[in-house]
């Protein structure tokens, strides 16, 4: 088995520091900033690809740059790395959707995936017009991703739902590949969903014991429906060549977050509809002084930012192993970031991918120049 990893385009704007935003939190740095521009997000893209990590993760939100044009943008600087393109699937028709994947794997040479975001918020769903509550848009997410896969296969669609309708829908070019699917939540109904349309089930970072019990419960939902379903996890990342830099530097990172702001975000997050942010917040419960939750998993990202709020912090070799840890569970892609994004990119890429590479874990992608194995002490 080979793993996958994803990095990340801080479309919000980047920094030294902790970038703050997402889940009704406004986007907001810590230190000082490095804008979204095209041509920052585009020196990251291409040291992602050439370290080899296979995609990067673009979100998607009022905090954040739309995620569809500035992959566009930014594909046309790389050339093999892939973008996890999250988009709201109410803010947009189903078969607009379908044509845009259509055109973005033309244009790109099927370079797009597809990271579905329900929305969590629902005060920020009505800011685009999206009335719907919580469970009636993920009910309206499983007819969106029914039609939308229906028009990838080249049938002429008339639907009449409980939230959409279209009528004698056809797309006149058909995606190549088609797109995979990637989905998370952790509520009943989001459960449901997944199982019955993601390729691919993400969950935050959790210590491994609760990420054992999602799998167990996703697994089992779709083999109830005849699935089989990949899983991911999003999580930060701090590795360095000792134990104690690596710790430094997270404390580096905490020592920026002054009480105030911690206050305003973690009172903002608590009114989440969201069950996954309700579970990353209970992981550290607001204090600064129960931050590792595991052994080199740390909470404090979370303090000032909404979703995914978890690190792996540590040398090398122990971050080695925590990956190792997960997918020993069964999680086959790692979608990470890092402060600054194109700093730690270069940590983990030229650090962590060698190490992983030599226990046959992870294979470089086609056309990545191949991990120079002989720099690693390798230990494991």
């Amino acid at each position: 088995m080979s793993l996958t990893f994803h990095w990340f385009l801080p479309t919000n704007g980047d920094s030294r520091d902790v970038v703050g935003g997402g889940h009704g939190t406004p986007a907001r740095s810590l230190g000082r900033s490095r804008p979204p521009t095209v041509a920052y997000l585009s020196q990251i893209a291409r040291a992602a690809e050439e370290l080899g990590f296979a995609g990067a993760l673009t979100p998607t939100g009022a905090w954040c740059e739309d995620a569809w044009l500035t992959t566009a943008m930014v594909a046309q600087h790389s050339e093999r790395l892939k973008f996890l393109v999250a988009f709201r699937p109410g803010l947009t028709s189903p078969t607009l959707a379908a044509q845009m994947a259509a055109t973005f794997q033309r244009l790109t040479g099927g370079r797009l995936l597809l990271n579905v975001v329900t929305g969590g918020e629902s005060h920020e769903q009505r800011a685009y017009g999206d009335f719907l509550g919580k469970d009636d848009r993920y009910r309206r997410t499983g007819e969106f991703l029914e039609l939308v896969r229906a028009l990838w296969e080249g049938k002429t669609v008339d639907a009449h739902g409980e939230h959409l309708r279209v009528q004698e829908a056809r797309l006149a070019r058909l995606p190549d590949p088609v797109p995979e699917v990637y989905f998370g939540g952790s509520s009943p109904i989001a459960g449901d969903i997944a199982a019955r349309h993601s390729d691919v089930y993400l969950t935050w970072g959790e210590p491994p014991a609760q990420v054992a019990e999602k799998i167990a419960w996703i697994r089992g939902l779709a083999a109830a429906r005849q699935r089989t379903v990949r899983f991911g996890i999003r999580l930060h990342v701090i590795t360095r060549d000792t134990s104690a830099q690596a710790w430094a530097e997270a404390r580096r990172l905490l020592a920026g977050f002054d009480e105030a702001t911690v206050r305003s975000v973690q009172t903002g997050l608590a009114r989440s509809e969201s069950e996954g942010q309700r579970r990353m917040l209970a992981l550290h419960g607001g204090s600064p002084d129960r931050l590792e939750i595991h052994p080199n998993l740390w909470a404090g990202i979370g303090l000032v930012r909404g979703g995914a709020g978890t690190s792996l912090v540590g040398s090398h070799e122990e971050v080695t192993e925590r990956i190792k840890e997960y997918a020993a569970l069964g999680i086959e892609e790692f979608v990470l970031s890092g402060y600054p994004h194109l700093e730690e990119a270069y940590w983990f890429g030229e650090n962590v991918l060698p190490r992983l590479s030599m226990a046959a874990l992870w294979t470089p992608p086609p056309g990545t120049p191949p991990p120079d194995a002989t720099q690693v002490p390798f230990t494991g």
